[in-house]
């Protein structure tokens, strides 16, 4: 499209009618057949706007509408809510907000992927693909994200957005378990016989909570911890997690080197590290030419105008960026409160965010570079 153009305006109506649909079908990520069921959900959905059915890989669908992938898009259907959330938060619209479990994370973003892709003329080399188990750290999708990323000239995740805000970075999340092997002993009768594991631990914990940075944004956070068995007996193990976010590769490894070189403090201890990098950042640099594009289209054609933020949060957009792939997140609903009870979409930016995403896939069909400015043509 011509960036003079206006970009056509979605039915919404149509859309928070698939809305309701895929929010009243509750989709938590811990229970396999609320996910199945989900999954043909979305199938039956999909088959009907795009004309086609999906590759069935297990609760992820696959949409390749023409040739091999250029422009991904990427969407999950789970949620954070339990099974009967309903009942407590009913899909509902007052007021211009909407209401309803997963509605902002990220059911909205989906719906709207699912509109858009059945707008265009034109979807040679555009894939869609919904994922099932995100909000668990995906687990069974990250190799299916990463290789369907790996090649394409842009990555669109449709996950909300922050106040509106587009997600140009994401910290890189790494997980870790120490684990603290020490020797029992009566704690009354001969305590200097034993390897104390609790203190060990103590010495650990303060360890990796000094691997932080703030100044580069790095946090290394100790989080649930466990000793010992009985009142009187020195601990023999002790155990503690680590939370460690991250806004670049460099301090992601950084970290990692230090946690896996920790060292006993006390004679006779012993450290297990369990765990390791998760998913790495999304730096400023894979989401700027994106950014730039999407800002330029949207001024061009009288939409909002866009602006950009970094968040701690991760999403299966640090995957595409981590095997170097373009990628623009935080394309999905505006609103607020995910997983939390106020969660809510704003409906009158519905269409808006509706329309810069049809008319961004739109453009990237058309085959210019993602790394030119919009409008350079």
């Amino acid at each position: 499209m011509a960036f003079h153009e206006t970009p056509a305006r979605p039915d919404t109506d149509a859309l928070i009618e698939d809305l309701r649909t895929l929010v009243e079908c509750e989709s938590p990520s811990s229970d396999p057949d609320a996910l199945a069921r989900s999954a043909d959900l979305v199938a039956r959905l999909g088959t009907a706007h795009l004309g086609v059915e999906p590759e069935r890989l297990g609760i992820h669908l696959r949409w390749r509408l023409g040739g091999p992938t250029r422009v991904l898009v990427l969407a999950h259907h789970d949620t954070v809510w339990p099974l009967g959330s309903l009942l407590t938060h009913p899909f509902g619209i007052a007021d211009g907000v909407l209401r309803g479990p997963g509605s902002f994370d990220m059911k909205t973003g989906l719906a709207m992927a699912l509109h858009v892709l059945a707008s265009l003329d034109d979807r040679t080399g555009v894939t869609l693909l919904v994922t099932g188990d995100e909000e668990v750290g995906s687990p069974s999708s990250r190799t299916l994200i990463e290789d369907e990323a790996r090649g394409a000239d842009a990555a669109l995740v449709l996950e909300a957005s922050a106040d509106g805000a587009l997600k140009l970075e994401r910290k890189g999340t790494s997980i870790y378990r120490v684990l603290v092997k020490g020797r029992a002993a009566h704690a009354g009768l001969e305590p200097e016989k034993g390897v104390n594991a609790s203190v060990e631990l103590a010495h650990q914990v303060l360890a990796v909570a000094a691997l932080g940075d703030p100044a580069l944004g790095t946090t290394v956070t100790p989080t649930v911890a466990t000793s010992g068995t009985t009142g009187n007996t020195v601990p023999a193990e002790a155990s503690f997690a680590v939370d460690v976010r991250a806004r670049t590769v460099a301090e992601q490894r950084r970290v990692d080197a230090a946690v896996r070189a920790l060292a006993p403090a006390l004679p006779d201890a012993a450290l297990e590290i369990e765990g390791g990098i998760n998913r790495p950042p999304l730096e400023r640099a894979l989401s700027a030419g994106l950014f730039a594009r999407a800002s330029g289209i949207a001024e061009a054609s009288g939409l909002p105008p866009l602006t950009g933020v970094a968040v701690g949060g991760a999403s299966d957009g640090n995957f595409t960026a981590g095997v170097g792939t373009p990628t623009l997140d935080g394309l999905g609903a505006v609103g607020g409160g995910a997983h939390a009870d106020d969660e809510h979409v704003l409906v009158d930016r519905i269409a808006d965010r509706t329309a810069l995403l049809r008319a961004l896939i739109a453009d990237l069909v058309g085959g210019r570079p993602v790394g030119g400015q919009a409008g350079d043509r």
